[in-house]
């Protein structure tokens, strides 16, 4: 009794190109690849799918746990504290005090901001999104250390307004 062995269909996306793909996406940072070729498609998808958030960006990495650091002006009390204005994180990415690492912090405890006062930049997807203030006031607490990875509605600075 012979065995009829089926012919192989040809297959396009064997476990090598697979690996090569995901190679790739890891190589030069992408979060997903969507191929077809004839009837056939295969979609590579790298990390959590995100929210929508009100950034003008769709798809933002997902927040790494890290402490937070809080610094505190010595005249800045528990009774105080519930009295200063919050700012927020409009968005999921990662938070930077500084424009670069040779320069100085956009702000420090006690520096008088205004509403257009950029306060720090939000990195999300390789966009860098400068961040006002957009209150009038003295900066009593920063919320957050450089390089830290934020969420939507994450305290950034807390403000005494005025």
């Amino acid at each position: 009794m012979s065995v009829e062995k089926k012919p192989e269909l040809p297959r396009p996306f064997d476990a090598n190109m697979v690996e090569h793909l995901v190679g790739l996406m890891a190589k030069h940072d992408l979060s997903e690849i969507d191929l077809h070729e004839g009837e056939h498609r295969i979609r590579l998808r790298r990390g959590a799918l995100s929210a929508p958030t009100v950034a003008p960006v769709a798809v933002a990495p997902p927040p790494v746990a890290a402490p937070a650091y809080v610094a505190v002006a010595p005249t800045a009390t528990a009774a105080t504290a519930s009295k200063l204005h919050e700012i927020k994180s409009p968005m999921v990415g990662t938070y930077y005090a500084k424009p670069a690492s040779d320069k100085d912090d956009y702000v420090k405890i006690g520096s008088k901001v205004k509403p257009e006062t950029i306060v720090c930049k939000l990195e999300a997807m390789k966009l860098y999104n400068d961040m006002p203030a957009d209150c009038a006031g003295t900066i009593a607490e920063i919320c957050v250390k450089n390089g830290v990875s934020v969420d939507f509605d994450t305290v950034l600075f807390r403000v005494e307004l005025g």
